[in-house]
């Protein structure tokens, strides 16, 4: 059983907060915390573009709504493009197969709520995190036999494939019993309906958005454990992974991440204490 922590209400000290990132894309004309044309020292797709990848069907992180690509990655990917003097150009795969596209050059970063792990880090090579977040379990409203993680034993959980919740699932029920899918959204709506799913593992902060928007579902206790999502680049980019890091604590010190994370959440995602808690690596 990993380790529970109080995710909200907690802040964290001036010193952590200090390692991720944010910026609101409705601020103009952020000169950048580079030289002017420094986009040609950082093996971008296109000069003067930062192309960013998200799958699109994460809400409230990536989401398409009245043909508008939206959402809290897509802002943080827009100020970091500001804060760096370039032009942002959001763009959306399917999450199973994101880091494929970016080592095969179809984008520069992938800004997509992809959590840092040691396997992933062995493909890619990661940002300072942009905000924290717990995985949890979801279950429908009223259910009475998963009141802990030891209850999963047996049960079909709802996960996106190639994510850490997949792995999560694999911990407490057997593969052929993991339902497969390209949003937590969809998952969790289809934990709603009656024989469908016993239990969904997604980030907590998705589950309560949910929550918020009507549907009924609940958390099974406090989240599992504690992800560091962060901005993803192909290993060989080393400037550009200095240039997306200087522009997080740039956007940090501005307040601009704060204004981000209050409009989407109503809270700042890294006012988290990770004292004693064991963050996901």
């Amino acid at each position: 059983m990993k380790k529970k922590y109080p995710f909200l209400g907690i802040v964290l000290s001036a010193g952590m907060i200090m390692a991720a990132c944010g910026e609101d894309d409705s601020s103009g004309g952020s000169e950048g915390t580079g030289s002017e044309g420094a986009g040609s020292d950082l093996n971008l797709l296109e000069e003067g573009q930062f192309t960013t990848a998200s799958s699109g069907l994460y809400k409230p992180f990536s989401f398409e709504e009245g043909g508008d690509l939206q959402g809290f990655d897509i802002d943080i990917g827009n100020a970091i493009a500001e804060e760096m003097g370039l032009e942002p150009n959001p763009v959306t795969t399917p999450f199973q197969t994101i880091i494929q596209g970016l080592n095969s050059n179809r984008y520069d970063a992938i800004i997509g709520s992809m959590s840092k792990t040691a396997e992933r880090e062995e493909q890619v090579s990661f940002s300072d995190p942009y905000y924290y977040s717990g995985g949890a379990i979801f279950v429908r409203e009223g259910t009475t036999e998963i009141q802990s993680a030891e209850d999963l034993e047996g049960a079909t959980i709802g996960v996106v494939g190639q994510s850490t919740y997949e792995e999560a699932a694999l911990e407490y029920t057997n593969q052929d019993n993991i339902q497969y899918y390209d949003s937590d959204v969809v998952a969790l709506n289809d934990l709603t309906i009656e024989g469908r799913l016993d239990a969904v593992i997604t980030a907590d902060v998705v589950g309560f958005e949910a929550q918020n928007a009507g549907l009924e579902i609940e958390m099974v206790g406090d989240p599992l454990w504690i992800e560091q999502p962060s901005i993803a680049v192909r290993k060989d980019d080393e400037a550009l992974l200095e240039e997306i890091n200087a522009a997080l604590d740039a956007i940090i010190e501005n307040g601009t991440y704060d204004e981000i994370s209050e409009k989407w959440f109503g809270r700042n995602l890294l006012d988290v204490d990770l004292e004693g808690v064991e963050v996901l690596e």
